[in-house]
């Protein structure tokens, strides 16, 4: 794919990409953060989904499969997400994996100008008001993004080793595998906290229907996992053309947006009070980037 900086070149339809004023992913800065009482926690449905993990050549995708999987499973009831900033039901549809190519970058979203080796986005649509994802992601509300963190550590999330046990087989551009019983659920970190704003999606078309939850937590990838992902190829194995990494869009502007948080720094935590938000987060924030 084209550099991101002439997306909305090349095509009049992603116009956005270059005109937008609210696009993503965005550099999430601690002492901008808006604490909004009237935020609750995320809530995704535990149960299991069947699905197909992808490389499309630029990206590695995992979609759910539609209602019905194979004759042994039955019928799969949608996983939904509610609560959070989020006024609808949301269906999840698929997940997109960005990455780089060294450990020092790799994730959309950063905090602090502090980016991660890769982060995983959750996709879900508002199936309240609309039948399916490409409906939806041109219509207001059309779409929610749940973005995880992801750092380098010794013991990985056990879903995404599900997700991460298939790359073999997605080598090449083109190529897929199915991926049985995953928990999105699973997929969390262990908090309730996350920031959230109003975006787009961070490819063409660049479409601003998206509300971004970003957790606060990150969670774990090891050194053989972000292996496999940069062995991935965008080509096919005749013409494997360039790895895949490095799928990810740099920071948009921020512009008058305001990015809002669950996280009360004025309570007391550990019997204490936090002295600013600014302090509490940065050391937050800091904490993450030990290896």
């Amino acid at each position: 794919m084209e550099r991101p900086a002439f997306w909305g070149l090349i095509n009049p339809e992603w116009s956005l990409c270059n005109k937008g004023r609210r696009q993503s992913p965005v550099n999430l800065e601690p002492q901008r953060l808006l604490f909004d009482p009237n935020l609750r926690p995320l809530h995704i449905d535990k149960h299991r989904i069947s699905g197909t993990i992808a490389n499309t050549g630029h990206s590695v995708i995992f979609t759910v499969n539609n209602e019905t999987t194979t004759a042994y499973e039955g019928p799969q009831i949608p996983v939904n997400f509610s609560g959070g900033p989020l006024s609808y039901l949301y269906r999840f549809n698929e997940i997109h994996i960005h990455y780089g190519l060294h450990d020092q970058f790799g994730s959309e979203h950063s905090v602090e100008g502090y980016t991660f080796p890769a982060e995983i986005q959750i996709f879900g649509y508002n199936s309240q008001l609309y039948s399916n994802i490409s409906e939806a992601l041109n219509r207001a509300q059309g779409v929610v993004g749940i973005a995880i963190l992801l750092q380098l550590g010794d013991l990985s999330n056990a879903e995404l080793r599900m997700l991460t046990d298939q790359l073999e087989k997605i080598r090449f551009g083109g190529d897929e595998a199915p991926v049985r019983r995953l928990s999105v659920r699973g997929l969390l970190p262990e908090t309730d906290h996350y920031m959230t704003y109003e975006g787009s999606t961070t490819s063409p078309a660049c479409h601003e229907t998206v509300t971004w939850i970003v957790l606060n937590k990150p969670i774990y990838i090891t050194k053989q996992q972000l292996h496999a992902l940069r062995r991935l190829m965008q080509g096919g194995p005749d013409h494997p053309k360039a790895p895949l990494g490095n799928n990810f869009r740099p920071p948009q502007p921020l512009l008058h947006r305001p990015v809002r948080t669950n996280i009360d720094f004025r309570s007391k935590q550990n019997g204490k009070a936090c002295p600013s938000m600014y302090r509490d987060v940065h050391y937050k924030a800091n904490s993450w980037k030990q290896h």
